[in-house]
């Protein structure tokens, strides 16, 4: 097995394209094309954990973080990224990041949060806009099935927990091939007429060419005829942060409490109590306050992310708790999305967690 078969597992489940611009994802360091002795999974890439790799005969390391997010200028060793990157070729560990495309999925970073408290009835807070485009192509009637199953097959049609979501319309198409061509139907330099259906579904933008290619491939006609428009639907399964409700209501500070015990948390900063039951949860892992609003909106009792910084949390308003976990300990449990992704596909492959504690901010 190759490190890239590895990659494209990952790949699968949380696409490059989704990151977002800021962000620096994928293979960073290493071949996609050498051979995968073992994989070692962590939140951060430090030194100890590339030792750790060494130690345990890992050629992969598998982040979340990325490991550098600006151009890095010089390798000469002055630094803790250069000195990673300097030892990982040295030892020939590939390392690969899945950052905020991994927090843009249904059960993605934020999902496994909502797994650790049991939310129910979860949702995505932000979705993504602008990324799904809408097929329309024809098809003669007698292969509408084979070309349908193919282009639902590659990955359109997907509508919230609907698949094959696609509609059909008759209609009569013509064209006139010249001396260049060998139509399907018809004759050279003759008009021809044929009853077509005229097809249309979605997808996203990072399955484009694999729908066209499967299109392609199944489509009887020698040229085919189809049509790609970019559309401003939300996209309700793809985004930052979720949303969700506990089976049953808790008062502030038992809930203060569950969230302590399942994300260890050495403290929780958070606005003033309001004297209400905490029901419906928003939250974020890692650095979530841009999302207050979105989760003002829809109607949560109470925002958990990390990184507020003083004055947002002004910005409550008394609308709703905001409670501040920590950046490390709302994304902790990333590292098992990881591993139930690859061992599940790979059984008899040495994945590991990675048992470094990475995270650099400490509690007195």
């Amino acid at each position: 097995m190759l490190i890239k078969d590895i990659i494209n597992e990952l790949e699968k489940f949380a696409p490059s394209q989704l990151k977002e611009d800021f962000d620096n994802v994928g293979l960073l360091v290493g071949s996609a094309k050498n051979e995968a002795k073992g994989a070692l999974i962590t939140l951060d890439v430090t030194e100890e954990v590339i030792d750790e790799a060494l130690a345990n005969n890992c050629n992969l390391v598998i982040s979340h973080h990325p490991l550098m997010l600006s151009g890095v200028k010089k390798i000469n060793g002055n630094n803790a990224i250069e000195r990673i990157i300097i030892k990982a070729i040295k030892n020939d560990i590939a390392i690969f990041s899945s950052h905020t495309n991994a927090d843009s999925v249904l059960n993605g970073v934020s999902g496994k949060m909502c797994e650790k408290l049991g939310l129910i009835n979860t949702k995505i807070l932000a979705p993504k806009r602008d990324f799904l485009l809408k097929l329309v192509t024809f098809i003669p009637s007698d292969h509408l099935e084979t070309v349908q199953n193919a282009v639902f097959e590659a990955g359109a049609g997907k509508i919230g927990n609907y698949d094959s979501c696609g509609f059909n319309l008759v209609g009569k198409g013509t064209f006139k091939g010249s001396d260049n061509t060998t139509p399907f139907v018809g004759e050279k330099n003759k008009l021809h007429t044929e009853e077509e259906v005229r097809f249309e579904t979605i997808l996203p933008k990072n399955l484009k060419s694999t729908v066209v290619k499967a299109l392609i491939k199944a489509h009887p006609y020698e040229e085919v005829a189809y049509d790609l428009y970019p559309i401003e639907n939300e996209w309700p399964t793809t985004g930052i942060g979720m949303y969700g409700e506990l089976a049953e209501e808790l008062d502030e500070l038992e809930f203060l409490t569950l969230l302590k015990n399942t994300f260890n948390c050495g403290c929780i900063r958070h606005t003033e109590l309001l004297g209400k039951k905490i029901k419906k949860i928003a939250l974020c892992g890692g650095a979530g306050s841009f999302l207050l609003n979105n989760a003002k909106a829809v109607g949560a009792d109470i925002f958990v992310t990390g990184d507020f910084k003083y004055h947002q949390f002004f910005d409550a308003e008394k609308q709703l708790i905001i409670a501040d976990i920590g950046h490390f300990e709302s994304e902790q449990y990333t590292k098992e999305v990881f591993f139930e992704i690859l061992t599940k596909k790979f059984s008899n492959f040495a994945i590991r967690l990675s048992q470094v504690n990475t995270n650099s901010v400490k509690y007195f």
